[in-house]
């Protein structure tokens, strides 16, 4: 997002009365934990998709110490 965008959602919202940005700040708040779970099944369905194509490893700790020394 360009910076003049911002400066002008952050000017807009200057402009708004109280209740307005309130109103305002809880919309932008579930928008943003809605954005946040979309996120999260994103990532868990790439895990997912790997671990069926084979591409994750199952160990210990000490197996994942071992693979990280030995790279």
């Amino acid at each position: 997002m360009k910076s003049t965008t911002i400066n002008k959602v952050i000017d807009d919202f200057n402009a708004l009365v109280f209740d307005e940005k309130e109103f305002a700040l809880e919309i932008i708040r579930k928008m943003f934990i809605e954005a946040q779970r979309e996120s999260l099944l994103k990532r868990a369905n790439t895990a997912t998709s790997n671990y069926h194509k084979g591409k994750v490893k199952r160990g210990s700790l000490k197996d994942l110490r071992n693979d990280l020394e030995n790279d």
